[in-house]
């Protein structure tokens, strides 16, 4: 299984902290499984012209190819304004419109304060929906409060982690048996 953890800004260290202790998580629970993050801070992305992502070149062709090719994709994003950063949906512009299809997609949201609670719900998971993702259902919300020197203090954050990395997993093991028995039912 291909699993693509997505840091979706090119600043702070709050959600880059997340989701790189998301991806060891599942590197030391799943070593079986390939872990590549994708962290928007090393990648020079262009703004989205509309053409097809296989025209892109170089980072953005990179960044749009590998998620492309993901199974899973955990999507790391603050909350900047009450609204997702320009640059998480400068990708979500550079990808085709059903890019999540047959994908699970789960979210790890920071921020300064509990009031950003609904964002993901009222714009991330919406644009997931029309891109044809399967979204676990359950995101991870970290306040500034979960932090002290890049390090997740609380453990409540640290266990919603984990189920969250266990429920990705079983979703596209899951998705994948429904696939196969569907395709299986056909005769021809």
């Amino acid at each position: 299984m291909r699993i693509v953890t997505l840091i979706g800004s090119i600043v702070g260290s709050k959600t880059r902290t997340a989701i790189k202790h998301t991806a060891n998580l599942i590197a030391d629970s799943y070593p079986e499984h390939e872990v590549t993050t994708i962290d928007l801070h090393d990648y020079h992305l262009p703004f989205s012209e509309g053409i097809n992502y296989l025209d892109l070149h170089g980072d953005a062709l990179y960044v749009t190819k590998t998620i492309m090719e993901a199974d899973a994709i955990i999507i790391g994003t603050p909350i900047f304004q009450a609204s997702i950063p320009g640059t998480l949906k400068n990708v979500f512009d550079l990808l085709p419109v059903n890019a999540f299809q047959d994908k699970v997609v789960s979210i790890v949201v920071t921020a300064g304060s509990s009031k950003h609670y609904l964002v993901p719900e009222q714009q991330l998971k919406p644009i997931l929906a029309y891109m044809k993702a399967q979204i676990v259902q359950t995101y991870v919300f970290i306040e500034e409060m979960d932090f002290d020197k890049q390090t997740i203090i609380n453990d409540d954050v640290q266990f919603r982690l984990e189920r969250l990395v266990e429920d990705t997993i079983m979703s596209v093991e899951s998705h994948r048996i429904i696939r196969e028995q569907k395709e299986a039912s056909y005769d021809f």
